[in-house]
């Protein structure tokens, strides 16, 4: 299936099935790899697009042996999914913007590359996402409500790379952690940061077996403790027992504030990592 790009306004597709397998190490017709950006099946930067029941994947395989490989890049105003599922392995859904600079030659090579970072707040209910490595990465304010995240190799749910200055990062309210029957047991974490002003925040989450008691980890990058912002509130199940959260980590009954997609960029999350550009 060829790359799909939906760029419409005030549209609900329904039903949808889209299935691709670029990844970054694949060659692209202009010589040069994919690279990650390049690699999705669906790109959507229309405005006030609803997703409903729809099937969105790429099959490209692990990312140790193809690399990055998006099924789902968003980047416009409005985007809500609902009932929905997203699977891959490494990057599995990109929340835009790009942070504002690259690390690597042709990180972020790819249709935004050269464009302004636009805050985008996009929102998830009852949807499915699985993935290996850094499967739900980004700069995004982005809401997932009654989801689950599927595990389904070691390695990170999360990826935030909130810009410095933006209270808010990706809000996870009464999800699931679930994995595969082959991951091992605490062989899984949380989240990382993309960036040093990351932004993640867990609400009532149910954790598998399969997460790791520290829960998240830094990314081999200790200074960004002091910049970061990982909370988490009230989370249960075998990954929340017996944990042994990192200092830095935000786990006290005093963080209990709600937070409302309608409250937006003021409701306040951080988090950050580096790793694809």
């Amino acid at each position: 299936m060829p790359q799909i790009v939906i760029s419409e306004r005030n549209r609900i597709i329904e039903g949808m099935q889209y299935t691709g397998a670029l990844s970054a190490y694949l060659p692209h017709p202009d010589g040069r790899p994919y690279h990650t950006f390049r690699s999705y099946t669906v790109l959507a930067d229309g405005e006030n697009l609803t997703f409903r029941h729809c099937r969105i994947e790429n099959t490209a395989g692990r990312g140790i042996e193809a690399g990055q490989a998006i099924a789902l890049y968003l980047d416009g105003d409005g985007i809500v999914l609902e009932d929905c599922i997203l699977r891959g392995h490494q990057d599995t859904l990109f929340l835009a913007p790009l942070p504002e600079r690259e690390r690597e030659k042709d990180g972020f090579l790819g249709p935004k590359q050269f464009l302004p970072r636009t805050p985008r707040v996009f929102r998830f209910r009852r949807c499915r996402i699985e993935g290996g490595v850094d499967f739900i990465f980004g700069g995004a304010e982005a809401y997932f409500d009654d989801c689950e995240f599927r595990s389904v190799e070691p390695g990170f749910v999360f990826a935030p790379s909130t810009p410095e200055g933006q209270e808010t990062g990706f809000v996870a309210r009464n999800c699931r952690f679930t994995c595969t029957e082959t991951v091992p047991d605490r062989s899984c974490y949380i989240g990382r940061p993309w960036r040093e002003h990351a932004r993640l925040r867990l609400e009532h989450c149910e954790l598998g077996r399969h997460i790791h008691p520290r829960g998240f980890d830094d990314w081999g990058r200790a200074e960004c403790h002091a910049t970061v912002r990982f909370e988490e509130i009230g989370s249960y199940g075998p990954g929340a027992e017996n944990a042994d959260r990192p200092d830095y980590i935000l786990r006290s009954e005093s963080c209990m504030h709600a937070h409302s997609p309608a409250v937006g960029a003021a409701a306040g999350i951080s988090a950050a990592v580096p790793g694809v550009g």
